[in-house]
C-alpha cells in the first residue's frame, strides 16, 4: 500500500469526498504538457493492472499495467511516439488541504486523434524487458540476475541488494543451463520470481519491484463501501509444490504433512536444474513455506476504491455476502478515472482440484532433445563485476556437450576499463646561460635547449619558474649537475655557459592484457593473445576454434585474463561470449567436482635463519549462505647448521 496520511484514509472512506485527476505528458524530445480534470473526457480514462491470470494464483508473474485516456487537446499525435504519461490522484482533506497520490508512469504505444480529442493508450515499463537475454551459463544470486536484466533493459530496481538477499532463497546461488525456453529478460524475471516466491510489478515511480503475498490486511471494506460484490464459498490454499527435473523428466513433489489442498506447480524452472537433489528440495521447501501461508477467498467487487492500494495488498471484508470476514489479496485492479474501482482475487477450489493439476505444466514444459546436425549455441554473460590484476583470473566459463563428434568455435567480446601504471621518463638537455650572469641570473632570461636520450636535436622552449615545461603540460624537474662549458655566441661579443640538465617526468603507461584458454582442465599451448592499452575503456575481441570435440562428453571451455602494468575492471554484463557448433546438447553443469584455490602470503627469513610463523585460512561459502573455514598455522621455524637437525613447530 502506498504510504498516505491518516487524514487521507479517513477522507477516502467518507460518505462524500472531493477529488480530481491530473497528468503530465513528456515527449521524447523533452516537451512537457500538463493536463487537468477539465481536459479529460468524462468516463474515458482507466488504469488496469494484474499479477495473476484469470483462474489461479501464480508465482513469478511479470504483467504490464495498461492505461487509456482521452483528452481535449491539440497536441500533434506524431510527436507522442515513446512519450511518457504520469497520472495523479488528488484528494481534498478535512481542513482544506489536498493530498496527491501518484498512479503510475506509462509509455504511449498508440495515439489517435479526432477533430478535438486526443486518444492515448499505453503500458508501463515492464515491456522493456521484452529484450533478448544472452546470459546463459551465468552463476549468481537472484539479485545478480535482476541487476543484469535491469541494466540491459534500462529499468531501475526498487529494492536494494540487501532487501533481495533477505527474501526467501535470496542468498542461494543459481545458474541457467543453456538448453531452455528462455528468450527474453522477462522470462528470466519470471523464473527468478518463482525462486523468491513473489511476483513483479512496475511501481508508481517506474521502478521494478518484487512483491509477495501476505497475510496481514491493510484495509477493511464494509458493505457500505461496496457497490456490488460476490465471494466464493471456498478458501484457496496450498499444501504442496512441484517442479520438473528436465534431466530425469520427473516432477519432484514436496508437500506438508497434511497434504489436503492445492499444489503450486512451477513447471520446468531453468534455475532449478543444476546441483544435487537435496539442494533443489531445500529451495522448493522454502517456496512451499511461503505459499502455505496463502488462505484467500476469491472475490469480485466494485467499490468506491482507495487509490493508495497496490497489487498484492490483503483486504478483509464484512457485511453483505462476506461471511466470516474473509481475507483476500488484490490480484487485479482497475481504476476508472472519475468513477468506480474494480477489485478481484482469483483462486481455485481445493475440493475440485483434479490430480492432473499437479502435472499439467510438466508435460507442456518438457523440451525435446536437440536433433542431430542442428546448429546450437551456448552463450555467457557475467552477472558480477570483475577486477583483473597480475594473477590469472577466470573471466569466462562455458560448459557444453555434443551428440556427435565435431568441431565448434568460441567467440567473445569483453569491455574493460583499464588503469595503466604511470611510467617515468628521463632526458638530458643543455641550458645556455650568459657567462657574466652565471650567478643570480633571472629565470625569465634563460634560453633552454633540451636534448633527450633518444633525440639529439630536440629543443624545448619555455620556463615555468620551477622547471621545464614538457609536452602536453608535463612537469619536468631541472637540476644543474655541474657539467658546463663556455662558448662565444655567433654575432655577439657575449660569452655563454652551457649547463647539462637531467629532465624527468611521468606519463600514462601501457597495461599488457594477456589471455589464456583452458580446455577440459588443460591449459592450451598456443601463441598467447596480448593487447597493450593506455588508460581508458577498451574492447577485447576473442576467437578460438575447438577441434576434435568428442560425442556425448561434457566439455568446459574457460578463458583467463591477467594484466601487467595496470589493472582492469569489467562491469556487470560487459562480457558477451558464445560457443557455437552442430549437434550441441544440454548436459548437467556440475559433475561433482569442487575446485578450491589457496594463496599463501609471502613470508621471509629473519636473523639466525629462522622464519616468521604464518597462518592461512580457506573460506568456502555454501549455496545456503553458510560459511565454512579451514585454517592452517605454521609456528616460527628455526634452521640449524649443516648436518644438524631442524626444529619446527605446528
Amino acid at each position: 500500500m502506498y504510504a498516505v496520511s491518516d487524514a487521507f484514509l479517513r477522507a477516502v472512506k467518507a460518505k462524500t469526498r472531493t477529488y480530481y485527476w491530473s497528468g503530465e505528458i513528456r515527449t521524447a524530445g523533452g516537451n512537457v504538457y500538463a493536463f487537468g480534470p477539465q481536459d479529460i473526457v468524462r468516463g474515458s480514462g482507466h488504469i488496469s493492472a494484474q499479477c495473476c491470470g484469470s483462474t489461479e494464483l501464480e508465482l513469478g508473474t511479470v504483467y504490464a499495467a495498461e492505461f487509456g485516456i482521452s483528452l481535449f487537446s491539440s497536441i500533434d499525435r506524431y510527436t507522442l511516439k515513446d512519450a511518457s504519461v504520469s497520472l495523479f490522484y488528488h484528494l481534498h482533506l478535512e481542513h482544506g488541504s489536498v493530498e496527491t497520490v501518484p498512479m503510475g508512469i506509462f509509455t504511449v504505444q498508440e495515439a489517435n486523434r479526432t477533430a478535438k480529442i486526443l486518444e492515448l493508450k499505453g503500458y508501463d515499463d515492464m515491456l522493456r524487458f521484452e529484450k533478448s537475454f544472452n546470459g546463459f551459463s551465468t552463476i549468481g544470486k537472484p539479485y545478480d540476475f535482476l541487476a543484469l536484466c535491469c541494466k540491459a533493459c534500462k529499468v531501475e530496481m526498487a529494492q536494494t541488494e540487501e532487501e533481495i538477499d533477505a527474501m526467501p532463497n535470496g542468498m542461494e546461488l543459481f545458474s541457467i543451463y543453456p538448453e531452455n525456453d528462455i528468450e527474453t529478460c522477462r522470462d528470466v524475471l519470471f523464473y527468478v520470481g518463482q525462486i523468491l516466491a513473489g511476483f513483479f510489478v512496475i511501481n508508481r515511480e517506474g521502478k521494478l519491484e518484487i512483491r509477495r503475498y501476505g497475510t496481514d490486511p491493510v484495509e477493511r471494506y464494509e458493505a457500505k463501501h461496496r457497490f456490488s460484490s460476490s465471494f466464493s464459498d471456498f478458501v484457496t490454499e496450498y499444501s504442496a509444490v512441484s517442479s520438473t527435473n528436465k534431466r530425469t523428466e520427473i516432477a519432484e513433489y514436496y508437500a506438508l504433512e497434511n497434504d489436503r489442498a492445492l499444489t503450486m506447480n512451477l513447471g520446468i524452472n531453468p534455475l532449478l536444474q543444476f546441483g544435487l537433489k537435496e539442494n533443489r528440495e531445500r529451495i522448493l521447501r522454502v517456496i512451499l513455506a511461503e505459499v502455505a501461508k496463502i488462505r484467500y477467498v476469491p472475490f469480485d467487487s466494485d467499490t468506491i476504491g482507495n487509490p493508495a492500494l497496490d497489487l498484492g495488498d490483503v483486504l478483509t471484508f464484512s457485511g453483505g455476502a462476506a461471511e466470516g470476514e474473509p481475507l483476500a489479496a488484490l490480484t487485479s485492479i482497475e481504476w476508472k478515472i472519475g468513477g468506480k474501482a474494480s477489485f478481484r482475487c482469483v483462486g481455485k477450489n481445493p475440493l475440485l482440484a483434479q490430480a492432473k493439476s499437479r502435472s499439467d505444466k510438466n508435460i507442456s514444459g518438457l523440451l525435446s532433445q536437440i536433433e542431430q546436425g542442428k546448429l546450437g549455441i551456448h552463450t555467457f554473460t557475467n552477472a558480477t563485476e570483475r577486477t583483473i590484476g597480475r594473477e590469472l583470473s577466470q573471466a569466462i566459463s562455458i560448459q557444453f556437450a555434443a551428440s556427435e563428434a565435431n568441431h565448434v568455435q568460441f567467440f567473445g567480446q569483453i569491455m574493460m576499463d583499464i588503469t595503466a601504471d604511470p611510467v617515468e621518463r628521463n632526458a638530458v638537455g643543455m641550458v645556455k646561460l650568459p657567462l657574466k650572469n652565471t650567478e643570480g641570473v633571472e629565470e625569465d632570461n634563460r634560453e633552454i635547449d633540451a636534448r633527450s636520450d633518444e633525440q639529439s636535436d630536440s629543443v624545448t622552449d619555455g620556463w615555468n619558474g620551477s622547471g621545464l615545461s614538457g609536452q602536453n603540460g608535463t612537469s619536468i624537474s631541472v637540476r644543474n649537475d655541474g657539467n658546463s662549458e663556455s662558448q662565444q655566441n655567433e654575432g655577439s661579443d657575449k660569452e655563454v655557459q652551457l649547463v647539462s640538465v637531467p629532465i624527468r617526468w611521468q606519463e600514462d603507461g601501457q597495461a599488457v592484457v594477456t589471455v589464456a584458454y583452458e580446455w577440459n582442465d588443460r591449459m592450451l599451448e598456443m601463441p598467447v593473445p596480448k593487447e597493450m592499452w593506455h588508460s581508458g575503456r577498451h574492447i577485447l575481441n576473442l576467437y578460438y576454434p575447438i577441434e576434435n570435440v568428442l560425442a556425448n562428453h561434457s566439455n568446459t571451455f574457460n578463458v583467463y585474463l591477467k594484466i601487467t602494468g595496470g589493472t582492469g575492471r569489467i562491469a556487470i554484463g560487459d562480457i558477451v561470449a558464445a560457443i557455437s557448433g552442430q549437434s550441441m546438447a544440454a548436459k548437467e553443469a556440475w559433475d561433482g567436482k569442487i575446485f578450491l584455490e589457496e594463496s599463501v602470503r609471502p613470508f621471509g627469513f629473519w636473523s639466525g635463519l629462522s622464519t616468521k610463523g604464518f597462518r592461512e585460512t580457506v573460506a568456502v561459502v555454501e549455496s545456503n549462505g553458510e560459511r565454512n573455514r579451514w585454517s592452517e598455522r605454521i609456528a616460527p621455524m628455526a634452521i640449524g647448521a649443516l648436518g644438524a637437525w631442524i626444529e619446527t613447530g605446528g
